[in-house]
């Protein structure tokens, strides 16, 4: 998998994803971004999720306890070059400002023909010192 690079469709995709996480066009992108019947984890609860209102309303719950942010560090094909790894920084945003992690995590992505998110993953730790998870 040297080498190869992230399909630019699914880099924009993801991109765009974590850039309007913590705004207020979270809801209506949701249809762009992930599939009907998306798997997605509750790192909350230990359980998955299983469609975009089950995502909407676990989304709606971390915003009504507090205002999280995950910022994008990097991307890169996981290693069946199907899924795409990205690598985050998780914060929070409270009255004394933003404040992140000193971890990262690595949210694993797989894709329908359709070219939206069908299930993610999340690694706790990245792996290696390349930023990217």
């Amino acid at each position: 998998m040297s080498g190869e690079r992230v399909p630019a469709a699914r880099e924009a995709l993801l991109r765009r994803m974590y850039e309007v996480f913590s705004t207020d066009e979270r809801d209506a992108f949701v249809p762009l971004c992930l599939a009907p019947d998306v798997d997605w984890p509750n790192v909350l609860d230990g359980v998955r999720l299983h469609g975009r209102e089950e995502v909407r309303a676990y989304w709606a719950r971390q915003f009504a306890a507090g205002h999280p942010l995950v910022r994008l560090e990097g991307l890169r094909l996981d290693g069946d070059g199907e899924g795409v790894v990205a690598t985050v920084r998780p914060g929070m945003r409270d009255a004394s400002g933003d404040r992140w992690a000193e971890e990262t995590v690595e949210h694993v992505y797989r894709f329908g023909g359709d070219g939206l998110v069908t299930r993610m993953d999340v690694r706790e730790g990245a792996r290696g010192a390349t930023p990217g998870s």
